[in-house]
């Protein structure tokens, strides 16, 4: 399962200010996300979870951020799945002054240099690099280890890649760069939309695991990965953010006067809504 941008304990913006707004259920909605991943990580049977940087929102403004965080690991230690961490640019080395010590079968990767793990029991080498400063400007893929022959060799990289609209430029590199590694995956973090960028080689960007505020809209969640040895056999989406973010556009072009309006805005709502699938949605209206 390749996950990023986990963002443990962000406020979700823009709704408190509300009157009756479900403030609680929506202050708790990263924990909750964070959950539901652990839990499709053992109905799957998983047997190693990526995360691709920004596990925290920046230094810890509560302890029990890190001790939620290493508690819902330890149900995965229980079922046998391992655990690849990198650190990106909210949760770099400079950044978290509160260290806390990982369980045993979760593995970060250093931030002084690329390293590759290999594990033998399961045929996949990870290949990746922490952040050690907040402001990654360099390219840390270029010097990303080659291939391991026979495995399936898996890249892990918190990243802008060439840029993308709403996001600092970190750790910038090319998708023509991280193909040529010859890795068979790819799993990147810091692009809170999902986009898959290559398909032979996957090089993906799974988006982040809860959306935050309006402007984080649709389905967010996590990347599962189905592999048969060296060969990736399948790659899906799979929601799991507990709170949807959208927006309803109304064109009321022709609408014949207010109650025409209030009527496109229920319907939009109502689509929106059974998109949603069961979730809370928080919807702005814009009506033109």
């Amino acid at each position: 399962v390749h996950a990023a941008d986990l963002h443990l304990d962000s406020p979700l913006l823009g709704l408190e200010q509300y009157p009756g707004a479900p403030v609680d259920e929506v202050r708790g909605a990263t924990r909750r996300a964070f959950e539901a991943l652990v839990d499709l990580c053992l109905t799957e049977s998983a047997r190693l979870l990526l995360v691709a940087g920004d596990v925290y929102d920046g230094d810890w403004k509560d302890y029990s951020t890190g001790l939620f965080f290493v508690a819902q690991l330890n149900r995965l230690r229980e079922a046998g799945t391992r655990v690849v961490v990198v650190r990106g640019n909210h949760d770099a080395a400079s950044q978290i002054t509160r260290h806390l010590k990982l369980p045993e079968h979760v593995l970060e990767l250093d931030h002084a240099r690329p390293v590759t793990h290999v594990f033998d029991d399961i045929g996949v080498a990870v290949h990746g690099q922490s952040f050690r400063d907040r402001s990654t400007k360099s390219d840390l893929s270029r010097d990303y280890p080659d291939p391991i022959r026979g495995a399936l060799n898996v890249g892990i990289l918190h990243t802008s890649v060439t840029g993308r609209p709403g996001h600092d430029d970190y750790a910038p590199c090319t998708l023509e760069g991280l193909v040529a590694k010859g890795y068979e995956y790819f799993a990147l973090g810091h692009v809170h939309r999902r986009e898959v960028l290559s398909r032979a080689p996957w090089v993906v960007f799974p988006g982040n695991l809860q959306g935050r505020h309006v402007r984080e809209t649709g389905a967010k969640g996590v990347t599962l990965i189905d592999a048969d040895g060296a060969r990736i056999e399948s790659v899906e989406h799979r929601p799991l953010d507990v709170v949807r973010w959208t927006v309803c556009d109304v064109d009321a072009t022709h609408a014949g006067g207010p109650e025409d309006v209030i009527e496109l805005g229920k319907a939009a709502l109502s689509a929106a809504v059974s998109g949603a699938e069961g979730r809370m949605l928080a919807a702005r209206v814009v009506v033109r």
